[in-house]
C-alpha cells in the first residue's frame, strides 16, 4: 500500500531530506542516458540544435528526485530501517520506470509521480526555473511532470527553442488545425499539440510545392549512363534523383611553370561500402581558354584495386596541399592569403545520387554546372563570423561573412524558403479566420487567436529553415563510409572544409526541407502537454530575480562552447524569418555577447582574465541565487566535466575544485553529487568500463549565515561518520563500483561545506582540493575497516591479490599469508578459488570459473567465490543465470557484503586489469535488477514447494 505522506512545513530548523540526497537507482538512470543518444524520431533535441544538451531522462529524474522525500524524513511512518529501505525501493521503482524512453508519452505514469510529488510539497510544488536554460531539457521535463516550469537564457536562440517547447504546445493544445481540409482528414479530437503538428506539415508542404515553382529549375536531375546487358554504357542517359553534388574548393597553383586551378580535396573516395566502392580520379586536360593552358576534369573508379590510399588519396590535409598538375606542395599560408583575397573558388566533382533505389555516382556535365551558376542575392542575412580561432576557423581562409559559408544557389534557396515563410503566415491567418477563430492579438503579446496561431506556425516553419540551414552550406561534407551527406556542427565549430556536399533542398532526403519540416512535426505530436504553460524570457542569469523559484539547472563550463558566436549562424536565418513576430528576441543584428557567461579569452584579453570573469560572474549568479533559495528543497545543478579534464585530472582537477569552492563561497551547502553518464557501452568498454561521467549532478542547500567553523580533526571525525552511515544507503541505488567514488563526495562536501570554514592546524582555511583528498582517503579506510568482518578465505584472496595479481607464485609465498589467517594452502585450493599443485600457486580468475558451479555441492563458500562467480556468470550468461547463483547462496553468505566487495575488488583491479574490473563493476551496477529476479525467482520455487508445479 502506498503510505500517505503528509507533509506540510517542517516542525523545526532541520528540512525534511530529499530523494537525491540520499539513494538514487543511478545505474538505470545512466543507462537510459547513454540509450538516448541513439534516439532520433520524436526527441525533442531534434526540434531545433543546440550543444551540450543533458539527457532527458537524467533531468527528469533529478527534478522527481529533488521533491520527493527520502522516506528517512519520516521516521513517523518509517521507523525501522528496513522500511525505509523498502520505501525507498518503492521510489526507486518509480524512477526506473520513468526514465525509460518507452514511457515518454504514459500521461498514467506521469500522474503517478505527480502525486508523489504532491505528497511531498504539501500539494503545492515550487515552480521550477532555470536560468541556462539551453536546449530546454530541464524546463522540458518539470512540464512533463506537471510542474510549473520557467526558462530563461541570454541567447535568443535557446529561448526560442524553451518557447517552442515549454510556452507554445499548450496555448493551442486540442485545437484542430486550419489548413483547408486537414481537420477533417481525422476521426475524432486532436489531442495535445497534434493538430499543430499537422499544419506545420501541411503548410510546409505548401511552401515547398511554392518553392518548387520558383527555384525548381536550379536543381535539375542527373543524367544517369543506360546500362546494357553487358553492364557496358548504351550511349543513352535517364534521370536520377540528385542526393549532393560534392564541389571541390579550388586555387590557383604558386607554381608559375604550372599555373592551374588545382583543387583542394581532403579525400577522392565516395562510396566504401564493400563491393559498392566509388571514388574520383582527377585528370588534366589541355584547354587553351583557362589560365596556364590545362585544367582537371574528374571521372569515377570503382576497382579497389586501384583505389585511393595514404598521400594519394586528397591533395590537402593539415600540413598543406600539393598540385596535381605539377606535384608542387603548397603551404597552407599561401592558401590562406588567397582566402583572404577571395580568390579561393570551387570546381564541381561528382554528383551522388540515386537510381533504381541505390545509390550511384555520376561524373558532372555542364548543364550541373550551369545550374548551380547563379547571382547571390541581393538580401542574404548580415553578419560576420565572431572571433574564435580554436573553434570558428573559416575566416582565416577569407570566410568572414556568415553569408561566405554558403553557395550562391544556397542562398537564393535559403532566402526563398524565408520569403514564403512570411507568405504562409498570412494565409495561415486567413485560414484560422475562415475556421472560425477571432483574429487576436499576436504571439509575443499573449494572443491566441489567428494571429496568435499563424505567429506559431511561423515559428517552427522558421526553426525548419534554420535546421535546413545547417544541412545546405559548404561546411557539410560526404561521408563515404556511409555513402550520406554529414550536415554541418558535427562539433561545436564551424571549421574550413575542403571538399562539401551541396544537398537538393526540394528533395526528401536529408537536407530537403520537406524532411526537416516532419521531424518538427513528429516533436509536436510526442509533445506532453499539462495544465501549466511554461515561460521563457530573454535574462542575464546574473541579474534576473529568482524570487520564489526552485532551480535546476545546467549552466556553462568555462569555455567547452563558445554558444553565442556558433548560435549567430542559426541566429542570422531566424532573425530574417521572424524579427516581426518575435520582436523583442530579435531587435540586435547579432547575438548579445558581451554578458555571457562564457571563459572566451579571445573577448576578454587572455585566459586568466577570461576565467576570472567567469568565475566571478558564476560566483554572482549563484550568490543571487542564495539570496533568494527556499529553505525546503535542495537546488540541482549539472557540472559539464570538459573532456581535458576527464583524461588527465579526473575527479580531483582544478576546475571541478574551483567549481564546489565558488559554490561554498556562494553560500551553498552541496548534499550529494551523483555521476550522469552518457556515454554509450561500448564506449565504455573501450576505456575498460571505467570512464568518468560526463556530467556530475550536484544538490546544494542554502547554508545558514550563522554556520559554525571547526578544525581539520572535527572535520575527520564527522566524515567518517556521515561518509559509514551514508554508503549503505548510497549502494541501494546499485550504484556501479566506477560511480561509487564520485558519488561518495556529496556527502562529504556536505560535511565540509556546512561549516563556515574548516581550519588547518596552523589556522589557516582548508581548501576544497585538500578536502577532496581527504574524503577520498576516509572513503578507502571505511573499505579496508570491513576487512575484519570477512571471512578467512576472502581475506587470504584480498591479500593474494594486492601481493601477487593473478601470478603464478610459489607455494611458500601461499602459505606465508595462509598461516596466519589460520588457514591451509590444501583447504582455500579446495574452496575453488586457487590451484595449487608442483609447489606453485594462482589465484583463478573469474572469467576462468567453472561455469557448472553449484553452490549447493560446494561446502567452502566464501565471499570472494561468490562474488567472483557472480560477476563472471553475469557477464557471459546474463542476469538470469546471477539470479539463479544469487538465489541459491542468499541464505549461505551476506549479500551487502557481495555487493560491497565487488566495490572492493572494481576499485583493487581497474588499474591493472580493466577487463576484470569491468565484471565487478556490471554487477554492481546491475546489483538491483538481478536481486529483484533472484527474489522473484524465489518466491516461485517456495510457491512450487508448497503447492506443487503444473503437471
Amino acid at each position: 500500500m502506498n503510505p500517505a505522506v503528509q507533509p506540510g512545513a517542517t516542525s523545526g530548523a532541520v528540512p525534511r531530506r530529499k530523494l537525491i540526497e540520499v539513494s538514487l537507482p543511478l545505474e538505470d538512470i545512466n543507462a537510459e542516458s547513454a540509450r538516448e543518444k541513439s534516439i532520433r524520431h520524436g526527441h525533442p533535441s531534434t526540434l531545433h540544435l543546440w550543444w551540450a544538451r543533458r539527457p532527458l531522462a537524467a533531468a527528469r529524474a533529478v527534478l522527481f528526485a529533488q521533491l520527493v522525500d527520502d522516506p528517512s524524513s519520516h521516521p513517523e511512518l518509517f521507523p525501522a530501517e528496513e522500511d525505509q529501505k523498502a520505501e525507498r525501493e518503492r521510489l526507486h521503482g518509480i524512477m526506473r520506470r520513468l526514465v525509460k524512453w518507452e514511457n515518454i508519452s504514459n500521461e498514467t505514469l506521469y500522474r503517478e509521480a505527480h502525486d508523489e510529488i504532491l505528497r511531498s510539497t504539501g500539494g503545492k510544488p515550487p515552480k521550477i526555473l532555470d536560468p541556462f536554460a539551453g536546449g530546454g531539457t530541464i524546463p522540458l521535463e518539470a512540464q512533463r511532470l506537471s510542474l510549473e516550469a520557467h526558462a530563461s537564457d541570454l541567447n535568443p536562440v535557446p529561448v526560442l527553442i524553451n518557447k517552442a517547447l515549454i510556452e507554445i504546445p499548450p496555448k493551442f493544445a486540442g485545437q484542430p488545425p486550419v489548413f483547408p481540409g486537414a481537420a477533417e482528414a481525422r476521426m475524432g479530437p486532436w489531442p495535445r499539440a497534434m493538430g499543430l503538428a499537422e499544419d506545420v506539415r501541411r503548410y510546409g508542404a505548401w511552401m515547398r510545392d511554392h518553392a518548387q515553382e520558383r527555384i525548381g529549375h536550379l536543381y535539375p536531375s542527373a543524367a544517369a549512363p543506360v546500362l546494357g546487358p553487358d553492364g557496358k554504357p548504351t550511349g543513352k542517359t535517364t534521370k536520377a534523383t540528385v542526393i549532393a553534388w560534392i564541389w571541390a574548393r579550388t586555387v590557383t597553383c604558386p607554381n608559375p611553370a604550372c599555373g592551374i586551378r588545382m583543387p583542394l580535396a581532403g579525400s577522392w573516395w565516395l562510396g566504401k561500402k564493400k563491393g559498392k566502392e566509388a571514388y574520383v580520379v582527377p585528370n588534366l586536360v589541355d584547354d587553351a581558354s583557362v589560365p596556364g593552358g590545362r585544367r582537371v576534369e574528374f571521372d569515377i573508379e570503382h576497382d579497389p584495386a586501384s583505389a585511393p590510399n595514404g598521400t594519394d588519396d586528397g591533395t590537402v590535409g593539415r600540413k598543406g596541399a600539393h598540385c596535381v598538375g605539377c606535384g608542387s606542395a603548397v603551404d597552407l599560408k599561401y592558401i590562406r592569403s588567397e582566402g583572404r583575397a577571395k580568390l579561393i573558388g570551387q570546381q564541381l566533382v561528382a554528383i551522388a545520387a540515386e537510381k533504381d533505389k541505390r545509390r550511384v555516382y555520376l561524373r558532372p556535365n555542364d548543364n550541373d554546372v550551369d545550374a548551380a551558376t547563379v547571382e547571390r542575392p541581393e538580401e542574404v542575412p548580415a553578419g560576420q563570423l565572431g572571433h574564435y580561432p580554436r573553434d570558428i576557423k573559416a575566416p582565416i581562409y577569407g570566410m568572414t561573412d556568415f553569408a561566405d559559408l554558403f553557395t550562391n544557389r544556397q542562398l537564393v534557396a535559403l532566402t526563398t524558403f524565408s520569403d514564403l515563410i512570411c507568405e504562409a503566415r498570412e494565409r495561415i491567418v486567413a485560414d484560422a479566420i475562415a475556421a472560425g477563430i477571432d483574429r487576436g492579438d499576436r504571439l509575443n503579446n499573449g494572443g491566441m487567436g489567428a494571429e496568435a496561431y499563424a505567429d506559431a506556425v511561423a515559428t517552427y516553419l522558421s526553426f525548419a529553415l534554420s535546421k535546413m540551414a545547417a544541412r545546405n552550406n559548404t561546411m557539410c561534407t560526404w561521408e563515404a563510409r556511409m555513402d550520406r551527406l554529414r550536415g554541418s556542427f558535427q562539433r561545436q565549430a564551424i571549421p574550413m572544409t575542403w571538399d562539401f556536399a551541396e544537398a537538393p533542398p526540394l528533395e526528401e532526403y536529408g537536407g530537403g526541407f520537406t524532411t526537416v519540416v516532419a521531424s518538427e512535426a513528429e516533436v509536436l505530436d510526442g509533445m506532453a502537454i499539462t495544465r501549466f504553460a511554461g515561460s521563457a524570457l530573454q535574462a542575464d542569469a546574473a541579474s534576473r530575480s529568482y524570487d520564489g523559484a526552485l532551480i535546476s539547472t545546467d549552466p556553462p563550463y568555462y569555455d567547452n562552447i563558445g554558444y553565442s558566436d556558433l548560435s549567430d549562424f542559426f541566429y542570422i536565418w531566424l532573425r530574417r524569418s521572424l524579427r516581426d513576430i518575435h520582436p523583442n528576441l530579435f531587435g540586435t543584428m547579432l547575438v548579445p555577447k558581451a554578458e555571457e557567461l562564457v571563459a572566451n579569452p579571445y573577448r576578454h584579453g587572455g585566459k586568466g582574465e577570461a576565467e576570472s570573469f567567469f568565475e566571478k560572474g558564476f560566483e554572482l549568479v549563484f550568490s543571487q541565487a542564495r539570496r533568494a533559495a527556499l529553505p525546503e528543497y535542495p537546488i540541482t545543478v549539472f557540472y559539464a566535466f570538459k573532456q581535458s579534464e576527464l583524461e588527465k585530472e579526473g575527479i580531483a582537477s582544478t576546475g571541478w575544485s574551483t567549481f564546489l569552492d565558488g559554490m561554498i563561497r556562494s553560500g551553498w551547502i552541496i548534499t550529494a553529487t551523483w555521476p550522469i553518464r552518457s556515454e554509450l557501452p561500448n564506449r565504455m568498454m573501450s576505456v575498460g568500463m571505467n570512464a568518468l561521467a560526463s556530467s556530475i549532478v550536484l544538490a546544494l542547500r542554502p547554508r545558514e549565515a550563522t554556520a559554525p567553523a571547526t578544525d581539520r580533526t572535527g572535520f575527520l571525525d564527522a566524515l567518517h561518520n556521515e561518509l559509514e552511515a551514508a554508503l549503505p544507503k548510497i549502494r541501494e541505488g546499485a550504484i556501479a563500483p566506477a560511480d561509487l567514488r564520485q558519488t561518495i563526495l556529496g556527502p562529504g562536501m556536505a560535511v565540509f561545506s556546512r561549516y563556515s570554514r574548516v581550519l588547518e592546524d596552523d589556522g589557516s582555511p582548508m581548501s576544497v582540493k585538500t578536502a577532496l583528498a581527504l574524503i577520498n582517503q576516509t572513503f578507502d579506510a571505511l573499505q579496508n575497516e570491513h576487512d575484519a568482518d570477512l571471512d578467512a578465505d576472502t581475506r587470504f584472496c584480498l591479500d593474494w591479490y594486492r601481493s601477487y595479481g593473478w601470478n603464478t607464485r610459489p607455494y611458500g609465498d601461499a602459505e606465508s599469508l595462509a598461516v596466519p589467517l589460520g588457514l591451509s594452502v590444501e583447504g582455500i585450493a579446495r574452496g575453488g578459488v586457487l590451484t595449487s599443485g608442483g609447489g606453485k600457486v594462482t589465484l583463478i580468475k573469474p572469467q576462468d570459473l567453472d561455469p557448472k558451479w553449484d553452490p549447493a555441492n560446494d561446502d567452502r563458500l566464501s565471499l570472494w567465490e561468490v562474488t567472483c562467480h557472480l560477476a563472471r556468470a553475469y557477464a557471459a550468461e546474463g542476469r538470469e543465470t546471477a539470479a539463479r547463483l544469487m538465489a541459491a547462496v542468499k541464505d549461505r553468505v551476506g549479500l551487502d557484503e557481495v555487493n560491497r566487495l565487488a566495490t572492493r575488488l572494481y576499485e583493487l583491479m581497474e588499474s591493472q586489469d580493466a577487463p576484470t574490473a569491468g565484471l565487478f563493476n556490471g554487477l554492481g551496477g546491475a546489483w538491483a535488477d538481478v536481486s529483484a529476479t533472484s527474489a522473484t525467482l524465489r518466491s516461485v520455487a517456495v510457491a512450487e514447494t508448497l503447492f506443487g508445479g503444473d503437471d
